[in-house]
């Protein structure tokens, strides 16, 4: 097959769209949920017809959330609020606070702080200048903050969710509020916060859809499928799901003739500060973990019509990448430094080249602002634009598969 032919099969691939539509049917995907164990199931199935799927499954820090709350005490009126996931609880019938803007949130922005509902803004998640939703909420706690609440900026969509990465461990109630409950508790009102949830040690599943090639060496096709509950999780990330399952399917007519194999991994726990990557590849022998050549993760892949690799810190994966889809006649960004954003954080800390396609890179206007709240859904997911995505995805598929020995060995 020749790389014209491999995209063309793409292009053709009815499946993409449906695929996307099915993902997207099965809810929010908040993992630990009957809406996640949905689309766990559908990969299954759409993985199998390809080929035979393994599970692996993994811990991770497991979080149930019964009651959350965020009441102004002059009102007497309950707030639009999101938990951040597996954040700290409060007592029965909560704890009451004064509420201080902290503006951006920033580190260094919470001398103030101790004993408060601090309120920090959240930021467009795909920047070089984005300070984290974790990072913010680590310094308001080291500063003794009460409890954190992070702002969606745009009004009309409402709260913001996210992780709080408290992985079972210490920390304070965290939770995403709404543009206009932000508004209102900047004037530095009282608040009420409750916050009821449950630890509990949990698992999630490891898809894998493994199709060798000519040598023992595999490329590491990878998406996420565990979401919010907030909205469909459309882009982020049913759009990485639907666009591997259509590069699987292409490259299995293919694959066997190459230097190298490959395997395409479905993970849960991502948005739990990328816990279910982290303990499928530590739990491994590192003889296999040599033996993966390249990763490429497919994480909210529309909603912007640009795409950027982020290259994880290897210097030569960029070049390597942008030539692959320029062979196509594809445009393709490059962001060198590490941004643990996704999956591909875990591979590159292994010393795997490791990239993040990513739409909508510094592009805070495109739809990639609504990640993390009910915006979240097919409606802002143009039909052409994934198809768009998915084929230059393609490209750099088809060279990380048949790229020569001496030129994936570079890349290292």
């Amino acid at each position: 097959m020749t790389l014209e032919a491999f995209l063309g099969a793409v292009a053709a691939d009815a499946a993409l769209a449906s695929d996307f539509a099915a993902i997207c049917d099965t809810g929010g995907r908040l993992q630990g949920t009957e809406s996640a164990a949905r689309g766990f199931s559908l990969m299954h199935d759409r993985m199998a017809a390809i080929g035979p799927v393994a599970d692996e499954p993994v811990p991770y820090a497991g979080w149930r959330c019964h009651e959350a709350r965020v009441t102004d005490l002059a009102s007497g009126r309950d707030l639009a609020c999101a938990p951040l996931l597996g954040a700290a609880t409060t007592p029965p019938g909560g704890i009451v606070l004064d509420a201080l803007d902290c503006g951006r949130g920033a580190p260094g922005a919470y001398a103030d702080a101790a004993g408060r509902a601090v309120l920090a803004r959240h930021e467009y998640p795909f920047a070089a200048w984005t300070v984290h939703r974790r990072l913010k909420l680590a310094a308001a706690t080291e500063a003794g903050a009460g409890a954190f609440l992070i702002v969606q900026p745009e009004p009309g969509v409402g709260p913001v969710s996210g992780s709080s990465g408290r992985n079972g461990g210490a920390g304070i109630p965290a939770l995403g509020i709404s543009a206009e409950a932000g508004a209102l508790l900047a004037e530095g009102r009282r608040v009420r916060i409750t916050l009821a949830g449950e630890d509990m040690a949990a698992t999630t599943p490891t898809l894998l859809l493994d199709l060798p090639g000519r040598g023992p060496d595999r490329v590491m096709l990878s998406a996420h499928l565990d979401g919010h509950p907030l909205g469909e999780s459309a882009i982020d990330n049913a759009t990485g799901l639907a666009a591997a399952l259509c590069l699987a399917r292409a490259a299995a007519r293919f694959v066997e003739g190459c230097p190298r194999g490959l395997t395409l991994c479905i993970f849960g726990a991502e948005e739990w500060a990328l816990s279910g990557s982290r303990a499928w590849l530590a739990a491994m022998p590192a003889a296999r973990r040599v033996r993966m050549a390249v990763n490429i993760n497919l994480d909210s892949i529309a909603g912007g019509p640009r795409l950027t690799a982020l290259t994880s810190g290897f210097a030569a994966l960029g070049p390597f990448l942008r030539d692959a889809a320029a062979q196509a006649g594809l445009p393709l960004g490059v962001h060198l430094p590490l941004m643990s954003n996704s999956d591909h954080a875990n591979f590159a800390a292994h010393g795997i080249p490791a990239a993040r396609l990513v739409a909508g890179f510094d592009e805070p206007g495109s739809a990639l602002r609504y990640l993390l709240t009910a915006g979240d859904t097919r409606a802002i997911v143009p039909a052409q634009e994934l198809k768009g995505a998915t084929i230059t995805a393609a490209a750099l598929l088809w060279a990380a598969l048949t790229a020569p020995d001496e030129a994936i060995a570079a890349l290292r």
